[in-house]
Order: C-alpha cells, then sequence, then structure tokens
C-alpha cells in the first residue's frame, strides 16, 4: 500500500476515534456532579488525557480553512474541566534519595514522567510538566519552568528558566520562550482561542503573552513585551494599528519585530502631567541582520 494512501487510512481511522471520544466527553460533561461516581466518564477522561500527551489530540489545532488559521477543539477543553471535575485530592510527591517532596493536586493531573526515548531534554532542577500536555522530540526544558495540561509544545522549542506555559498554550517549532516569559493559557470559555505561538518565533525574557494572541511565523518579542487583548499594538512600518476585536484576537504578523514602548495619554491630567502608557511597537521585520543576531539559538539546543 503507497506510504500517502496508509497516512490518509489512518488519518480517517482516527477521526473516527476522535469522534467516538467526543461524544463520550460531552455525554460526562453534561452529566454534571453525577460523572464523579461514573467509571465510564473516567475512562472516556483518561483516554483524552493520552491522546494529548501523545499529541495526537490538540485543544486546538492548524486550520487553513477559517479566517485564524486555527480552529479550537472546545470538546477537548471541556474533557480537561471534566477531568478536574473528576479529580480528588491526592499526595502526589515523589521520595528521591530518601527525601519526600510533598504535592497535593487531583489524582487526574500528575506531573509526567519522562524516559530517554521521549527525546525531551529535561534538565534537573524543580521544571515540571503536567499530564495531558505534549512535548514534542527535541524540546529543551531549562529549570525551573512549568507546562500546564492541554498544552501543545513542537520540536526544538526551548523552554527556558523560570518560563511558564499555560494551559491549552500551542507552541511551534524552534520557538525559544526565554527566562521568565509567561505564555498564558485558557480552558475557559471554552470556545475561545488559546495563545498560539507559530513555528520560529522568538520570546524574550520576562515577556508575557495572554488573552488568545496569536504570534505568527517568524515573530520577535524583545524583551519585556506584553501582549493582551486589550493592547494595541503600533506597526511604525505600515502605519497600522493592530487590535483585537469582537471575534478576531490581536494577531501579531509574520516576522514582526516588537519592543515594549509608549505613546502619550491626550486627555486630562494625563495629559497636564505629561503621562504616558504602554504599548508595543512593531520596528521592523525579520532580515538578514536579525536572522545573525539569533544564530546562537541553534547553538543552544
Amino acid at each position: 500500500m503507497p506510504e500517502s494512501v496508509s497516512e490518509t487510512l489512518q488519518q480517517s481511522l482516527t477521526n473516527v476515534e476522535h469522534a467516538e471520544l467526543e461524544t463520550r466527553i460531552e455525554t460526562a460533561f453534561a452529566a454534571g456532579a453525577a460523572a464523579v461516581q461514573d467509571a465510564s466518564a473516567m475512562a472516556a477522561f483518561v483516554e483524552l488525557r493520552d491522546a494529548l500527551e501523545a499529541g495526537t489530540l490538540r485543544s486546538a489545532e492548524p486550520d487553513t480553512s477559517t479566517a485564524l488559521g486555527w480552529r479550537v477543539n472546545a470538546w477537548v477543553k471541556r474533557g480537561i474541566l471534566l477531568g478536574f471535575r473528576l479529580g480528588q485530592l491526592q499526595g502526589l510527591g515523589p521520595n528521591v534519595g530518601g527525601e519526600h517532596f510533598p504535592f497535593v493536586d487531583k489524582h487526574t493531573y500528575p506531573a509526567r514522567d519522562w524516559a530517554v526515548a521521549d527525546g525531551v531534554r529535561v534538565v534537573p532542577g524543580g521544571s515540571s510538566v503536567r499530564a495531558g500536555a505534549y512535548l514534542a522530540p527535541g524540546v529543551v526544558c531549562m529549570p525551573p519552568m512549568y507546562v500546564n495540561v492541554g498544552a501543545y509544545v513542537d520540536a526544538g522549542t526551548m523552554v527556558d528558566s523560570h518560563a511558564l506555559v499555560g494551559s491549552c498554550a500551542q507552541v511551534g517549532k524552534r520557538v525559544h520562550l526565554s527566562a521568565a516569559a509567561q505564555i498564558g493559557g485558557v480552558l475557559e470559555p471554552v470556545n475561545a482561542s488559546p495563545v498560539i505561538l507559530e513555528d520560529d518565533v522568538l520570546v524574550g525574557g520576562n515577556c508575557g503573552v495572554y488573552e488568545g494572541t496569536i504570534v505568527r511565523k517568524g515573530a520577535v518579542l524583545a524583551a519585556g513585551t506584553v501582549l493582551t487583548r486589550g493592547t494595541p499594538v503600533y506597526d511604525v512600518v505600515t502605519g497600522e494599528v493592530l487590535r483585537a476585536t469582537a471575534g478576531m484576537p490581536l494577531i501579531i504578523p509574520e516576522n514582526a519585530v516588537v519592543v515594549p514602548g509608549a505613546r502619550a495619554v491626550q486627555k486630562g491630567k494625563a495629559a497636564e502631567w505629561g503621562l504616558s502608557v504602554y504599548t508595543p511597537v512593531i520596528v521592523k521585520y525579520r532580515d538578514a541582520k536579525t536572522e545573525l543576531s539569533l544564530a546562537l539559538e541553534d547553538l543552544l539546543r
């Protein structure tokens, strides 16, 4: 059988399995508190969690047929929330070298274990990845960092010290999350788009990306840049002001270089006092010089 035909068949089988799982998750979620005593609800949740960890199921995935370029799988988010409903508090702390490290969390979301065969480099020093998160082979985790449930982190990405990848956040290939970068997550509302960083994005130290913001391929966020749904972004290259709308999140264009900036307040006491407020500014788009400045990324991996 040709490889392309085999892949198509496998994808069709996967789609059927996911459709059946979706029905089971929706039924269990709709049952409310009654699901806690239902073994079939727990079985459906565990199947969903395992698929999330394997990367075969995602809370949001690329879809060129949509205006956003991404499709949110709201039922997957409901399945994640179902896991919190089903979970009971349990001591989860490991015993390492005779020393006990106590943790208490929902038993449905323990920390993930790792093996060499996973191809994920988890450097010692206090990092944790929650069950139900996917990290592709080639991901590097520098301590301490944290990846929450439902997140998807693709191949070749580095999650640096003190960085956070929030619940359901989608992180592409060869992304660098520098020290103390915060990538927000979103579980509710379930139909809301999570934060998405596409391939080859560089997020500088102490950056924050929140509230469903999408950062397109190759963009660079300079240290200290904060992106939220309510923050306009001023593009001095094109003369545009980028904003979120009722139906669309804030979107940073491909290859944009964004730095922290400020804009003067024009009214009232703030104008009288000469005050300004924070705003991100697109100062350029990536070029050969920018590429040279990022060459160190390959060495770090």
